[in-house]
């Protein structure tokens, strides 16, 4: 084959490029926001390179790449410009299709993560791709974030490594249905409130921005903390899975919000059941979601999904639906109840192994083929 050349992304035809995950004005460099956003592309050729940037302060992101569908890498990478093989020395009369996509999910504590594409260098051309009719919203927290997704059962640190896309139900739902997808998920966030009882800490209030979950200078270069616009990709499913940390800060201790000097405690009665008051106060949370979700994505199908850790928050969020269908009259909302992790399914962290994701995807596959006829 002949030299390599360099193609910038905003070069590359729309029919010959997927790009996976929310995006706003900013498409060049294109960046990876969310984990499991990705670029996609299929080439002829013998050789391919891609052009990345990235920074961080703490968190340092991850990256993964695929190869016709198969993992075929996965690295962390230091601030600076990288230019990484994905592949060299293959037939170059065959066309091979990679996706090179962002493991780590939004960095709310490091406004400095980022992931730029700028783009290729290759010996070939790109070929058109396969466009997905197909797609899905994901929502959700560490699970969603593919938390634990790696690493042994015995690692209990918070690091970006354990964090996936790669292993994840989400990607791996996504994939089996062939859907194009998008993933908004934080780590210690709900819907109400985060783990820690931070009423700060609740996806609802970044979720119409492009990406809220980051703040500060580089927030604004990205355009990450503009509206974003729904109109420009809207979902047929749109998949929910919150409450796990909403039911975990009824066990922790109270916390005293910065920004307004008031302490907040989700509390429990004397015989264990969750105070009324502060039970309400999650179950509003979820309606005025769903209301956010309707406004936003019309015709969707909103499945709330919970239960890859324990199920106790199971009778407040199907009453939460009822109330929304109650008040709403809209009946195209449903309650899926996910696969609960195991002793034998647990990855690092104490959060859902590659097992308990792989259960989960073969039980919401099926679901959503059911719900949705795809069949």
């Amino acid at each position: 084959m002949g030299e390599l050349r360099y193609i910038a992304v905003n070069e590359i035809e729309d029919k010959k490029i997927n790009i996976f995950g929310r995006l706003g004005k900013v498409r060049q460099p294109l960046p990876l926001l969310f984990n499991g956003s990705a670029v996609e592309v299929r080439i002829n050729g013998s050789e391919l390179w891609i052009d990345v940037e990235t920074d961080s302060d703490f968190h340092e992101p991850w990256v993964a790449y695929e190869l016709n569908g198969a993992m075929m890498g996965r690295q962390m990478l230091l601030p600076g410009r990288h230019r990484i093989c994905l592949f060299r020395n293959m037939d170059p009369g065959t066309c091979k299709t990679v996706r090179f996509f962002r493991e780590l999910q939004a960095m709310s504590e490091d406004d400095r993560c980022k992931v730029l594409v700028h783009g290729f260098e290759l010996n070939g051309d790109f070929q058109e791709v396969t466009k997905l009719s197909r797609r899905i919203e994901f929502i959700g927290d560490s699970i969603t974030s593919g938390e634990g997704s790696y690493g042994a059962v015995t690692d209990t640190d918070w690091l970006a490594m354990y964090m996936s896309a790669s292993v994840n139900y989400a990607t791996m739902t996504a994939k089996e249905l062939q859907a194009d997808y998008h993933i908004l998920s934080q780590g210690g966030w709900g819907v109400y409130c985060g783990w820690d009882n931070d009423p700060r800490h609740n996806i609802p209030k970044v979720y119409e921005k492009v990406c809220g979950l980051v703040t500060g200078p580089l927030a604004t270069e990205l355009g990450m903390d503009e509206p974003y616009d729904f109109s420009s990709w809207q979902p047929d499913a749109i998949v929910v899975n919150l409450g796990t940390n909403d039911i975990t800060a009824f066990s922790q201790p109270p916390i005293v919000n910065p920004e307004d000097g008031l302490t907040y405690k989700q509390r429990v009665n004397a015989d264990g059941s969750l105070n009324r008051e502060d039970e309400l106060k999650v179950e509003n949370a979820i309606v005025a979601f769903l209301k956010m979700l309707r406004k936003n994505s019309p015709k969707a199908h909103i499945a709330w999904c919970y239960g890859m850790l324990g199920s106790y928050l199971n009778l407040t969020i199907t009453e939460a639906i009822a109330e929304y269908r109650k008040e709403t009259g809209d009946n195209n909302v449903s309650f899926f109840q996910l696969p609960n992790t195991t002793m034998e399914t647990f990855g690092a962290h104490m959060h859902p192994g590659k097992k308990s994701h792989e259960n989960c995807t073969a039980a919401l596959v099926h679901y959503l083929r059911e719900k949705m006829n795809w069949f």
